[in-house]
């Protein structure tokens, strides 16, 4: 079954209470994981850094991209009380750091999991850190080429990870149909041997669904309470309810998917007498009577003789009286 993460990123606006609905939430929709970003505005981002256009059209754009996320940042209290909120949730909590202190609050809160975002793919000192935790880590890949995708995975090898999943990514909020191309994941799994999945950030649930019945192992999907709400990411998420109706749509393609197998199911085994067909006499047949194409034919029900063998019964004699539609 793929792994399935509600990415609530930095849909909480610094407030741990709407972090803590926000898990709530995800803990109903029965995803796997809920995830976090976990950031330090004075090691991650030059307070002259712009904002992204699409950041720009829906939050005050005046406002540089430092002074937008010094306001969503969560400290280690909020980490561990959240950390500690989803495990009485059931729930597994991930966060990705997006610097090297980051990383160290997180991997001191005990992170199972470390995701990699796409933004810190060539950031060689961050990969070298977290190949040297040695713990499972989800790749993202959005805006990354083929040769810098493998450069990344060859760092993190080297420096002692092994469990790696990466996730085929398009970076662009929301991100455009044509520009999804699906078929990317697949390649990355046939050219680099990987698992692959896919982080999603197209409007609606369709493409996560295909992504599955293709074989991604990981889906991610950004999920709010409100897309109403302000912040730089709630427009292009999911609301409750169409975070339940994605994991629900996954599993049932998963269950669709099968074995392989080409043979009959065990809830259609009832339906072959019925739809399948049988030898049966057109007309009234006495013992002793040639069978021909004038006298027999064929007709449902299927629990007779098999069609299959016609040319086997033609021409044999009539060892009984059949009436009409009476199966040979």
């Amino acid at each position: 079954m793929a792994f399935i993460i509600a990415e609530a990123g930095v849909n909480h606006n610094g407030d741990i209470n709407i972090a803590k609905k926000m898990i709530d939430i995800a803990s109903e929709c029965m995803v796997d994981a809920i995830k976090f970003q976990t950031f330090k505005s004075d090691k991650c981002t030059s307070k002259k850094t712009p904002k992204s256009e699409y950041q720009k059209n829906i939050t005050n754009s005046n406002e540089t991209l430092y002074e937008m996320t010094k306001k969503l940042e969560m400290d280690f209290n909020e980490h561990k009380e959240l950390m500690s909120y989803c495990k009485d949730k059931n729930i597994m909590f991930i966060s990705s750091p997006f610097d090297l202190e980051s990383i160290d609050l997180l991997n001191d809160l005990g992170l199972e999991i470390f995701k990699i975002p796409s933004g810190e793919i060539t950031n060689l000192p961050y990969l070298e850190k977290i190949g040297k935790l040695k713990k499972k880590v989800i790749l993202s890949t959005g805006m990354s080429t083929l040769d810098e995708i493998e450069n990344a995975l060859n760092i993190l090898r080297e420096n002692g990870t092994k469990d790696i999943t990466v996730l085929h990514c398009n970076t662009e909020y929301p991100t455009p149909m044509e520009d999804v191309n699906l078929n990317a994941m697949n390649t990355i799994k046939e050219k680099l041997d990987v698992e692959v999945g896919y982080s999603d950030h197209t409007l609606g649930i369709e493409v996560p669904i295909a992504a599955v019945s293709m074989g991604a192992k990981v889906i991610e999907k950004h999920f709010t309470l409100d897309k109403n709400m302000e912040g730089p990411d709630h427009k292009a998420s999911l609301e409750p309810n169409e975070l339940k109706q994605m994991v629900e749509c996954i599993r049932n393609i998963e269950k669709a998917m099968g074995d392989g197998i080409k043979k009959p199911s065990k809830s259609e085994m009832k339906n072959m007498d019925v739809v399948r067909k049988s030898i049966v006499a057109i007309k009234k047949i006495k013992k002793g009577e040639i069978f021909t194409e004038e006298n027999i034919y064929i007709k449902r029900p299927g629990n007779g003789i098999s069609p299959m063998k016609w040319h086997e019964v033609l021409g044999t004699i009539a060892i009984k009286d059949y009436d009409e539609d009476d199966l040979i």
